[in-house]
């Protein structure tokens, strides 16, 4: 099958440069899709899915400030706000006057930010099992260590083998792609980032979003829990909500087909 990747190219935006993967291109009467990755997923290790959702819809993936070939400096705010910003000035650099924003883990929580804070050219929001950690909240159930161990451990050089010892369930490509790209995650980014998932309130946000929102959870990985949706429909009566079975956090990289099979045709058209 021939590949959808387009290109990989920079912009400037927000005051800083960002760079981002574009698959598919235009495709008349479909929104592109901004495609928002977690706090320690560059924009290549999505690619596998904006291979697949670039033969449907034209799919932009960026890489979040302080991670991949994006800007990064012990001078950048590396808080949701700023992320938030990030995402809503990229489109407006690129001219996207009408798309719909897919968030993953902490890119969900981004995409949710933004669309609060500017809604104009958003249709809708795709939340990928976004962490409900927050004040006075459960902790999310990541350690920060976890990263910041396995960052130091990358910016030395590791192999894929030695990934397996963070990541035990994913194959031998995950982890050798993981053990190429970690690096480029800014330490100051992501401990900014995992602090946030703990002092910045999720939930704040989701009665003042107007969109239709599709909130897709892993069957396991305690990330969100049945209470959890019960709150989040609650606070947003017309939320979507789908559940991704055999999947755990990283949901594509579990079960790819369940994640496309839970979109169904939220987006416009069909994966599946």
């Amino acid at each position: 099958m021939m590949s959808t990747q387009l290109y990989g190219a920079n912009v400037h935006a927000n005051g800083i440069r960002q760079h981002y993967l574009r698959f598919g291109g235009a495709k008349p009467g479909l929104d592109p899709i901004i495609l928002l990755p977690g706090i320690t997923s560059p924009a290549i290790t999505w690619a596998f899915v904006g291979e697949r959702l670039g033969q449907v819809f034209d799919t932009y993936i960026l890489d979040i400030r302080g991670r991949g070939l994006s800007e990064a400096s012990d001078s950048l705010d590396y808080g949701v706000n700023a992320q938030a910003e990030d995402a809503i000035t990229f489109a407006k650099a690129l001219g996207l006057q009408r798309y719909s924003l897919m968030g993953h883990s902490m890119g969900a929580r981004i995409a949710m930010r933004a669309a609060r804070r500017d809604a104009s050219g958003c249709a809708r929001l795709v939340l990928i099992d976004p962490p409900v950690s927050g004040p006075g909240r459960r902790a999310y159930p990541s350690k920060l260590p976890w990263y910041m161990d396995s960052i130091a451990l990358a910016a030395r050089g590791m192999d894929g083998e030695a990934m397996r010892a963070f990541c035990p369930s994913w194959s031998e490509d995950q982890l050798r792609l993981r053990a190429e790209w970690l690096h480029t995650c800014d330490a100051r980014a992501i401990r900014q980032s995992f602090e946030e998932f703990h002092t910045d309130d999720f939930h704040a946000d989701v009665p003042h979003v107007a969109l239709p929102s599709l909130l897709i959870r892993a069957a396991r990985g305690g990330v969100i829990l049945d209470e959890d949706v019960a709150e989040l429909e609650a606070l947003k009566p017309d939320l979507l909500v789908e559940t991704v079975p055999e999947a755990g956090h990283m949901i594509p990289w579990d079960n790819e087909p369940g994640l496309y099979a839970a979109l169904g045709d939220f987006l416009g058209a069909t994966l599946a």
